[in-house]
């Protein structure tokens, strides 16, 4: 079997348990070959990403929800739209968090949403944070892809130079 499943709007560590443990009673185990990923699209996933990292396999960002649940904002509506940027501060420090934390025990990061298809920057932020990969809209594969490839191979060059640049020193928690 090849089949790995995404755990949408888990809001806890115990509902991840829960979730995980009816899958595999039901012959679901975690494995080579059934991976489960957590959307973390909710703060409560980054602040105990350690905890969450017990239960999954990866993490797939949800940009979008991350984004209105962080800022108490909905992009839609008009009152508070002009809110909503995922390139906030709190969000990149989320994302970064995330993906160190992640790393840190062996798990993949991804994320789906608009942000790396709207903001170039925000996709060479993800590049440069060691994301795993990112999913943009097909109108921006082409761009995306260079982009990428250039952005890694300016980190190899910097790892071999010593030369590295470093993140926005805001990013620190």
């Amino acid at each position: 079997m090849n089949l790995h499943v995404m755990i949408p709007f888990c809001r806890t560590v115990d509902e991840c348990r829960k979730v995980t443990q009816i899958m595999a009673d039901e012959g679901l185990r975690r494995g080579p070959d059934f991976k489960v990923w957590l959307m973390a699209e909710i703060p409560s996933n980054i602040i105990l990403a350690k905890e969450f990292n017990e239960y999954v396999d990866g993490y797939s960002i949800g940009s979008n929800d991350l984004t209105m649940l962080t800022l108490g904002c909905d992009r839609d509506n008009e009152t508070v739209a002009h809110i909503y940027d995922e390139r906030n501060l709190a969000i990149r420090r989320f994302v970064k968090k995330l993906i160190e934390t992640a790393h840190a025990a062996g798990k993949t990061v991804s994320i789906c949403g608009q942000a790396p298809s709207t903001y170039p920057e925000f996709a060479e932020f993800l590049v440069r944070c060691g994301i795993d990969s990112l999913s943009v809209n097909p109108d921006t594969v082409k761009y995306t892809r260079k982009m990428v490839a250039q952005v890694e191979q300016r980190l190899i060059l910097d790892k071999i130079t010593g030369m590295g640049r470093v993140l926005d020193r805001d990013l620190e928690w």
